[in-house]
């Protein structure tokens, strides 16, 4: 009788516990601006910027103040490119921007006027490309289309270049064999920014949303001394493994719903690869959105504010991509990032999760990252339990000594 009494009792309490973190966050506007611009209009925003994945034939006016043959050789080369087609080359400067303006033109290609004399007098010639925000892509094809036009107009002017080499840079130059490097893209043949990019950072807007709800949750906590009201029922280590397990049952409740967005709807209505079986991804956010939660709260509940978390989680996008392998291969990563790697949650979760999704992997090929995560989470589930009875018993203490 006593057994089931402590666990109607352990139920109560988790109970409330929940009642009252789900009120938090539903009562709160920053939680919920957070949430709401993290989750939905970030992710909407972010992959509709890289929407047209692979940019083709994307219209851009050229401005050439040259008038020589060079700049027209430039021009023709740049308009047979697959990524650019040219509109106009007759235009000054700011003929072109109205064009830009009227969305005509997504990009402008200045050439000076000193563009042939340059390279006349064997210096290096230059040209400025600007180019609309409206889509990302739009540089890179200009970039690129403005590469292989340079490339090939080498190709024709190096041998009369030749002249104004030493005569021992010349022989080398003349001896050298040239080399042809043939690529494929595996998983991703249309080399496609957005196909290689977004599933990636869908992850990392989980992970760092999850993180700046945690965090203002905790600071508000710390800042307002509501967190000694836990000391009331004791302080425990089975009673606060209570409040975190209650907590993080919100969480994943939340992030539920919010994955089913990012990784089911903005999945399908961007066309991003889904070649993953949907329950080897649940099988993997679930230990991904544990220990998120774990090291969150464990880490979190030291902040004094609610606003810190937001400072200190924005600035690592770019981080976390890079530690998880998918932009630059672990192998070739010294040992303290790969030891970062498998400290934080989100770069195990981003890899496994870009290898179900974009690779069509099991669960059987993501083992390491998988297990890691599995083991993050019972590391991180007695972190946070440990810092929060700290932190309890610290409040506690505090508010009795203030009496």
């Amino acid at each position: 009788m006593k057994i089931l009494n402590n666990i109607r009792k352990g139920l109560s309490d988790v109970s409330v516990i929940i009642h009252n973190e789900f009120r938090t966050i539903f009562t709160s506007f920053a939680i919920l601006l957070v949430l709401i611009g993290g989750i939905f209009v970030y992710g909407l925003l972010y992959n509709y910027m890289y929407a047209p994945d692979v940019v083709r034939n994307a219209p851009v006016a050229i401005v050439d103040y040259s008038k020589s043959e060079l700049s027209r050789q430039f021009i023709r080369y740049l308009n047979t490119t697959p990524q650019i087609e040219v509109v106009t080359d007759g235009v000054d400067y700011s003929e072109a921007q109205v064009l830009m303006k009227n969305n005509e033109a997504v990009g402008i290609i200045y050439i000076p006027e000193d563009f042939e004399d340059r390279v006349s007098r064997g210096e290096q010639s230059i040209f400025i490309a600007y180019e609309t925000t409206s889509a990302f892509l739009y540089y890179m094809s200009m970039q690129e289309a403005s590469s292989a036009a340079m490339l090939a107009l080498n190709e024709n002017y190096r041998p009369n270049m030749i002249v104004f080499l030493p005569s021992g840079s010349a022989t080398q130059l003349a001896s050298a064999q040239p080399v042809t490097v043939v690529g494929t893209a595996l998983y991703n043949f249309t080399e496609g920014y957005g196909t290689y990019l977004i599933p990636a950072v869908l992850i990392v807007i989980i992970f760092q949303t999850l993180l700046m709800l945690i965090g203002m949750i905790s600071g508000k906590e710390r800042e307002t001394g509501s967190i000694a009201c836990y000391a009331t029922e004791g302080i425990s280590f089975g009673r606060v493994s209570r409040i975190i397990a209650a907590k993080t049952f919100v969480y994943l409740v939340l992030y539920a719903v919010f994955c089913l967005f990012l990784l089911g709807f903005i999945t399908l209505l961007f066309d991003m690869p889904d070649l993953g079986n949907p329950f080897y991804v649940i099988a993997l956010l679930v230990p991904f959105i544990l220990a998120t939660s774990f090291w969150g709260l464990g880490l979190f509940v030291f902040f004094t504010d609610s606003e810190a978390p937001l400072l200190f989680i924005a600035f690592f996008s770019v981080g976390f991509i890079f530690l998880s392998g998918v932009s630059y291969p672990m192998e070739l990563m010294p040992w303290y990032w790969k030891v970062a790697h498998y400290i934080v949650p989100a770069p195990p979760a981003t890899l496994g999760y870009v290898q179900l999704s974009s690779m069509g992997a099991s669960l059987e090929q993501i083992r390491m990252d998988y297990i890691t995560l599995w083991i993050q989470c019972i590391v991180y589930f007695v972190f946070a339990c440990l810092s929060y009875q700290y932190q309890i018993r610290k409040a506690a203490y505090q508010k009795i000594k203030t009496q």
